[in-house]
């Protein structure tokens, strides 16, 4: 081969990769790639009335997709259970039923491992180059622009859409000026009532609240103009620790772009952590594990209650109505490298129920 040839080949060579590695969404040095843990979810159906019929319990299980490796090694109740799908979201549940109940409390605990990589799609500038104006929703995401019961797409949400995105083309410029509306006019602030109901209107009016309350006026803005959006849900894990109790959940949300998929922002973490407020619009730390999607929820078995808000927390019912005297308990460790459980169990002490 000449060299003036096999010159411009190295050169042809170095090119291209430059081009590829100009072009690859670069992830924060600060990111974790990889956290695997073990999560325990338990829960006490405490106080059940003398006389009782039936106690209906479901549960959230988190399940494995391509963010998080999730393996249920240990299901413990005092009766048979079932895992069931609702058909909108596809979430997943663990169902019992308790008849004629002889004690006063019922214990339920489920055991997982989990494996949860880093989301990461690049920077707005890497989304946006990428980036289409929004177009026909598919078929099987129309529900996704749709109102939710708490997020309406109509009225102040829908004027504050075209106020704040309304003049942007594209569908990633139009997520990213109603996410730097809500991360600038609101705050992560959890005094007084009102919040964690993820009521768009009113964390619109209140402007603080917690991580329902900046999402869902996010999710509302981006459906009013015509670009899916969706909720999720599940619970913190601490950065800093290998071990401890959770206090409660933590929810996000993601937006659909065609040419790019689902796009994921976490707006309460950035306002928690202000240096991160560019990473959280189009990533994902490690520090998470989801268990479910979507609002309005009709459980499978369908519940006699209404539709859930949200999906996270253990669901009950005492001869048909919904009750609320149940205990949680979450917790998490770490799991070191090639630490794992022998082999997954399920345990159910005998009932008199079934």
């Amino acid at each position: 081969m000449k060299p003036r040839l096999l010159s411009s080949l190295l050169l042809a060579c170095i090119a291209v990769s430059l081009a590829s590695a100009q072009s690859a969404p670069e992830k924060p040095k600060s990111s974790q790639s990889l956290r695997k843990f073990r999560f325990t979810y338990s829960f006490t159906v405490k106080d059940i009335p003398p006389g009782t019929k039936v106690v209906r319990v479901w549960a959230p299980v988190a399940h494995t997709d391509e963010h998080q490796t999730v393996r249920l090694v240990n299901v413990k109740a005092p009766v048979r259970t079932e895992m069931t799908q609702e058909a909108e979201y596809g979430n997943r549940m663990m169902y019992a039923e308790v008849r004629n109940p002889v004690q006063s409390t019922a214990e339920f605990t489920l055991e997982y491992e989990v494996t949860r990589r880093e989301y990461s799609l690049g920077d707005f500038a890497q989304l946006e180059r990428k980036d289409t104006k929004p177009g026909v929703v598919p078929a099987s995401m129309t529900r996704l622009v749709e109102p939710d019961k708490l997020i309406p797409i109509d009225g102040k949400i829908k004027t504050l859409a075209q106020e704040v995105a309304g003049s942007q083309a594209g569908t990633v410029a139009k997520a990213k000026a109603a996410y730097d509306y809500l991360f600038t006019t609101m705050r992560y602030d959890k005094t007084g009532t009102g919040w964690g109901r993820g009521d768009a209107l009113w964390a619109c009016d209140a402007k603080h609240g917690n991580c329902t309350d900046f999402h869902s006026p996010f999710i509302g803005m981006l459906r009013a103009e015509d670009i899916p959006a969706k909720f999720d849900i599940g619970f913190p894990l601490p950065e800093n620790k290998d071990n401890g109790d959770i206090a409660g959940y933590h929810c996000w949300a993601e937006f659909y772009a065609s040419k790019i998929g689902w796009i994921p922002v976490d707006i309460s973490e950035a306002w928690k952590a202000k240096e991160k407020k560019d990473y959280f619009f189009g990533s994902l730390d490690t520090n998470r594990v989801q268990f479910s999607s979507g609002r309005d929820i009709t459980l499978s078995p369908k519940q006699d209650g209404p539709p859930l808000n949200y999906f996270v927390y253990p669901y009950v019912e005492v001869d048909g109505k919904p009750y609320e005297a149940v205990g949680k308990q979450f917790s998490f460790e770490e799991l070191k490298a090639g630490e794992r459980k022998a082999s997954g169990s399920r345990t159910a002490a005998a009932s008199s129920g079934k």
